[in-house]
C-alpha cells in the first residue's frame, strides 16, 4: 500500500486501470491504454493494476466492476469509472488535469 502512495503522489496525472487477465472487457482495454500512454507521453502515467495480485488495494478502493479506471493527481482521486472507455475519452479526461 505504501508503494501505491508513491505512485499517486505525483504532479502528473496518473491513470490507473484495475483489471484481471481473464476478463474480456479488461483485455480489450489493453490496446486502448497503450494508445493513451503513447498519446500523453511523459505528461501523464498509465499504470495497470491486476486486482488478483493486489486484492488488498482493490478492496480498500472498493473496486467492484472491471475494468475500473481512476485518475489521481497529487494523491487525490479526480475521476473514477467502471467499464470500457475509448482512447480519446481517456486522453481528454487526463488532459483536464495536466
Amino acid at each position: 500500500m505504501s508503494k501505491f502512495g508513491e505512485i499517486i503522489e505525483t504532479n502528473v496525472p496518473v491513470l490507473l486501470d484495475f483489471y484481471t487477465e481473464w476478463d474480456d472487457a479488461c483485455k480489450s482495454m489493453h490496446p486502448v491504454l497503450r494508445d493513451v500512454a503513447a498519446a500523453l507521453g511523459d505528461k501523464a502515467r498509465v499504470i495497470k493494476i491486476d486486482v488478483e495480485k493486489n486484492s488488498e488495494l482493490a478492496e480498500a478502493l472498493r473496486v467492484k466492476g472491471l475494468p475500473t479506471l481512476m485518475i489521481y493527481k497529487q494523491g487525490e482521486m479526480k475521476w473514477r469509472q467502471s467499464g470500457e472507455q475509448d482512447a480519446n475519452t481517456l486522453i481528454g479526461l487526463v488532459q483536464e488535469y495536466l
